[in-house]
């Protein structure tokens, strides 16, 4: 029986590992998790649905749907089985070296900076489609030879037709810069939920480190860590309170690693556990 999927899990994150063609398989289960999405990617859902969230626009593809991930963006995950049935999604990842090579060898160029969601859906019907779904034969030849130069030829292909529907795209997938600066407040009143460390923070606003601590207490008047907690058990308080969401839904959706710390962090904050709250 073939690998299902290749992933890891850490921290309550699922992450990816190097195969950049990956198959995930999972019966009679939800996977949910966040995950930072260092490179862009291209997912096909085989069976069963994917809901990517990240944090203004949720969306949901079913089986059929084909989607296109970009890089450098905090994206929450819920993967849910058809009843009786198996979850089975296939996904290719492109690295920016290996982008920075068919740049060379196609004369690919970035001609403007292009704004684009986290995640678009593409057409199901494409070309595109049938070659993701097409992957699927080559799932045991990939799980028994994980460093088949075959995965660099699927990869290529790939992105020749990607290119070939999206010609557009070019200017994403050829995009190499770095996150630049912006606005720290902003982006920290959108992305608080996410349960990453500071270094990503930094990293996603366009400064170091020690810049993104400095700026942040400049904006909030407090550390990255009290603020994130804070920010975050506030919210808890009104979901439940105002919301009546359950304790065991909140936690999870606003990063809290397990439920016995955030009812600890939480009873602390206001003195009474989650659970009592009315």
């Amino acid at each position: 029986m073939a690998v299902c999927y290749r992933f890891f899990i850490f921290n309550g994150m699922e992450i990816i590992q190097n195969a950049p063609i990956q198959f995930s398989c999972y019966y009679s289960r939800t996977r949910q998790g966040e995950q930072f999405v260092p490179e862009h990617a291209l997912g096909f859902v085989v069976s069963g649905t994917t809901t990517l969230n990240d944090g203004i626009n949720p969306q949901t593809f079913t089986s059929g749907d084909l989607f296109f991930c970009r890089r450098n963006n905090l994206v929450k995950y819920l993967k849910e089985p058809p009843e009786g049935d198996e979850f089975r999604s296939v996904s290719i990842y492109f690295t920016q070296d290996m982008l920075r090579e068919i740049s060379i060898k196609y004369g690919y160029k970035a001609l403007k900076k292009m704004a684009t969601p986290a995640y678009t859906k593409l057409d199901g019907n494409s070309v595109l489609a049938n070659y993701m779904n097409s992957l699927r034969e080559y799932e045991d030849l990939f799980n028994q030879q994980p460093d088949s130069p075959l995965y660099r030829v699927k990869q290529e292909e790939a992105i020749l037709l990607f290119l070939k529907l999206y010609p557009e795209l070019v200017n994403v997938l050829f995009d190499f810069s770095e996150p630049g600066k912006i606005d720290i407040e902003a982006f920290m009143q959108k992305n608080y939920h996410f349960n990453v460390d500071i270094n990503r923070f930094a990293y996603l606003t366009g400064r170091s480190l020690s810049g993104f601590k400095r700026d942040f207490e400049k904006a909030f008047s407090l550390s990255p860590g009290r603020w994130l907690l804070q920010r975050r058990l506030q919210e808890a308080y009104y979901l439940i309170k105002e919301k009546k969401k359950a304790v065991s839904d909140v936690y999870v959706d606003l990063g809290f690693e397990d439920l016995s710390h955030f009812s600890f962090a939480f009873k602390k904050q206001y003195g009474l556990p989650p659970s009592k709250v009315h």
